[in-house]
């Protein structure tokens, strides 16, 4: 598919079809470029995003048709990102689940506790002076 768009003065849109690209994909895309143009949706049909991307400042053609490329790029990897998201939720929760859900025969600040209950404190062999471990009428 190619991404098809229309220029004009400091400013690219083009329309996007939500049957190629799912909605969060076009959102993740657009949050990205929020930092380097302003970014204008649109929904001029059912099923149709128009997104529009105006440079912060002067701009020429080239510039606005490396935007559209750039955009178009994203998207893409957009898209991917939500895809494999999808297909790999089930794990994710599975693991997630099991994570939260499975008992351990002793939690790990239990276990990091009767460790340092059971830990012998040699002395001090520099003799120097704790405050908890000097003697009340000193």
């Amino acid at each position: 598919m190619q991404l098809t768009y229309e220029l004009e003065e400091r400013r690219v849109r083009f329309p996007i079809d939500e049957s190629l690209f799912p909605l969060d994909a076009i959102y993740g895309a657009a949050y990205l470029f929020v930092d380097r143009c302003y970014v204008f949706l649109d929904r001029p049909a059912d099923q149709r995003v128009e997104v529009q991307l105006r440079t912060k400042g002067d701009a020429d053609e080239a510039t606005l048709e490396a935007l559209a490329g750039e955009f178009a790029n994203e998207l893409l990897n957009q898209a991917l990102r939500v895809r494999v998201g999808d297909s790999t939720r089930k794990i994710r929760e599975y693991t997630m689940a099991k994570a939260f859900f499975s008992q351990s025969q002793t939690s790990s600040i239990d276990a990091l506790l009767a460790e340092l209950d059971a830990e012998e404190l040699d002395e001090d062999p520099l003799e120097i002076e704790v405050p908890w471990e000097t003697d009340a009428g000193a």
